[in-house]
């Protein structure tokens, strides 16, 4: 009786177990899932780099539940506005405050 019960928990255990362990893997953003605020920081600073006229070094770029801040210092009103144009286009991006400030 006793083999019959470990044979029974081993049986169960190789059907059940790739059930089970499938459900625990971890996984990144799919689609259709949300994107998270490192992920959204990562690429508003990715396209703010991509700016010539802007020195994402020079500013900071802060979000929180897909509300992107950014703070700094740019030249121009132009900058500003290329600045918050660029976040916007980020996947993920609710809103943008934007507190940049003129030199």
């Amino acid at each position: 009786m006793k083999q019959f019960g470990w044979s029974a928990t081993l049986l169960a255990a190789l059907v059940l177990g790739p059930v089970t362990v499938s459900g625990c893997a971890a996984t990144g953003p799919q689609s259709g899932e949300a994107v998270t605020d490192t992920a959204i920081t990562t690429g508003v600073k990715a396209a703010i780099d991509g700016d010539p006229n802007l020195k994402v070094s020079e500013l900071t770029v802060e979000t929180e539940q897909g509300v992107v801040q950014l703070g700094g210092y740019v030249s121009s009103a132009d900058d500003v506005a290329a600045a918050a144009a660029a976040a916007r286009t980020v996947k993920g991006v609710k809103s943008v405050r934007n507190d940049l400030r003129l030199r």
